[in-house]
C-alpha cells in the first residue's frame, strides 16, 4: 500500500500524493507533542476534575527569560527546557482555574497528552494543582438517630 511518503519503486510519472483534508493542515500525532512519552510520573495528580492554575510568578519568570529556556548550570548534564506551543497555550488558558478535562477540550488534545504536558509544567513549578472540594459526606445513621432523639426530647 503506497502512502504519500512511500519510497517504493513505482512507475515513472507517478502522480504526487493527494491529501484529502487539506483544509485541516498537516497532521501531528499526539505522541510527537510529548516526545513519545505516554505517561508522566505525576499523572495521578491530574484526575479529570483537578483544577489547574498558572503560577503567575513562575510563568512571568519564564516569559522574562530571553530565549524561553530554563537557566541550567554549565556542566550539569541537564538539557535546557523550552516550552512547546502547547505548554504556552496551557499557561495562557489557566490564568483562571480550569479542570484537566476542560484544558483537553480547549486544546482539542487527548487527555493522556494533556496529562504529560501538565506534568512537564508541574515539574518546573509553572502550574499549581488544586483538588476540588470533597463532596459533603452524609452523617452516619447513628448520628441522625441521635439528632432525632434530641429533637424529640425538646
Amino acid at each position: 500500500m503506497a502512502g504519500p511518503h512511500s519510497t517504493g519503486s513505482g512507475a515513472a510519472g507517478r502522480r504526487p500524493p493527494v491529501w484529502h483534508d487539506e483544509s485541516n493542515g498537516p497532521v501531528v500525532r499526539p505522541y510527537a507533542l510529548t516526545g513519545g512519552r505516554t505517561d508522566h510520573q505525576l499523572a495521578e495528580q491530574f484526575d479529570l476534575v483537578a483544577l489547574i492554575v498558572t503560577d503567575e510568578q513562575a510563568a512571568a519568570g519564564l516569559a522574562a527569560d530571553g530565549d524561553a529556556a530554563e537557566q541550567v548550570p554549565a556542566g550539569s548534564g541537564a538539557s535546557q527546557w523550552a516550552p512547546e506551543p502547547e505548554h504556552e497555550m496551557i499557561l495562557a488558558l489557566c490564568h483562571t482555574p480550569l479542570s484537566v478535562v476542560e484544558i483537553a477540550s480547549e486544546l482539542e488534545l487527548p487527555l493522556g497528552v494533556v496529562r504529560v504536558l501538565l506534568g512537564d509544567l508541574l515539574d518546573r513549578s509553572l502550574i499549581q494543582v488544586r483538588r476540588p472540594a470533597p463532596v459533603a459526606q452524609f452523617p452516619s445513621e447513628r448520628v441522625l438517630k441521635e439528632v432525632i432523639d434530641g429533637i424529640r426530647a425538646l
